[in-house]
């Protein structure tokens, strides 16, 4: 086996974080057409196959997957160590990668980074929009946001942006055609459009009121897997829509859109960023973590 450079291993952990040449490509700043070639070359040195490539995706081979899960640890050392050096310049400077739901970085994230961005001129920020729940250490990532009750508990969580609530909302058309459900119960029996989790499961609509918590399996003639989409297709009077009520208050307040069950949708903590547990935080994190703590401190 010829000898393999660092460069050659960041080419090849760039290609595996991303699962595309294109996004890659971008990322190091050279064309997909010649990063693919690089990577022949790094697999006919090595005399391994890593990737499996097909016209619509890139995947990791065994090989590749442990090559990866080896690697990628020890990047993640050299970056922090130079990402260390910050304290010597005075402010922190570097990358910052994030990884959230596309509501979060909507009504949380976004908020908070472009205002760190203004305090913070040196720093860049990277927000990747994952309907999965990604492994944010294994895909290179700084720090991911979500629901706190979705986050592994040996991850440290600060909640992020303000607290949240969701709402039940339909077109003034849609109520022309059927009567306004005066409790959950009553969804049963209206069209509904449904949201399913990238996992496959479809949501139950969650309610609460005088301690009192309900789940409804709704139904209805369309299913999707984005919220900004559920909004648009209640606005065209497909169905009752489950969302964020930050997503919908200026349709409400003109009226396009007509709310129900306000009294059964109470506020929850919101979102939160989290990240592994390290007895030294990369500085452009930490700046980040102690940003937005202070961003939520009363």
């Amino acid at each position: 086996m010829r000898r393999i450079d660092p460069a050659d291993l960041a080419t090849f952990l760039a290609v595996a974080r991303h699962r595309s040449f294109r996004a890659a490509a971008a990322e190091l700043g050279v064309s997909p057409s010649a990063l693919s070639h690089s990577l022949r070359a790094i697999e006919e040195r090595l005399g391994v196959r890593l990737l499996n490539r097909t016209t619509r995706s890139v995947g990791l081979t065994e090989a590749g997957e442990r090559l990866f899960a080896r690697v990628s640890p020890a990047f993640r050392d050299i970056n922090d160590a130079i990402e260390d050096l910050n304290a010597f310049r005075g402010r922190p400077m570097g990358t910052l990668r994030l990884n959230t739901a596309r509501q979060a970085a909507q009504l949380a994230v976004l908020p908070v980074v472009n205002r760190f961005l203004a305090a913070f001129p040196d720093i860049r920020v990277e927000v990747v929009i994952d309907s999965a729940f990604s492994d944010i250490v294994g895909e290179g990532f700084d720090a991911g946001v979500r629901f706190g009750e979705a986050i592994a508990g040996d991850m440290i969580a600060v909640p992020i942006g303000p607290r949240q609530r969701s709402a039940v909302v339909a077109s003034p058309e849609y109520f022309q055609r059927h009567d306004r459900p005066r409790s959950p119960h009553d969804l049963r029996n209206l069209p509904c459009i449904r949201y399913r989790f990238a996992s496959g499961a479809l949501y139950r609509w969650e309610f609460e009121r005088g301690g009192a918590e309900v789940e409804v399996e709704v139904d209805g003639p369309l299913t999707l897997n984005e919220q900004d989409v559920m909004v648009d297709c209640a606005l065209a009077g497909a169905g009752l829509a489950y969302v964020f009520e930050g997503q919908v208050e200026a349709l409400l307040a003109e009226g396009r859109l007509i709310r129900v069950l306000e009294d059964w949708c109470p506020y929850y903590p919101g979102f939160f960023l989290y990240y592994p547990s390290r007895r030294q935080l990369p500085p452009v994190l930490r700046a980040f973590v102690d940003f937005t703590k202070a961003a939520a401190a009363p």
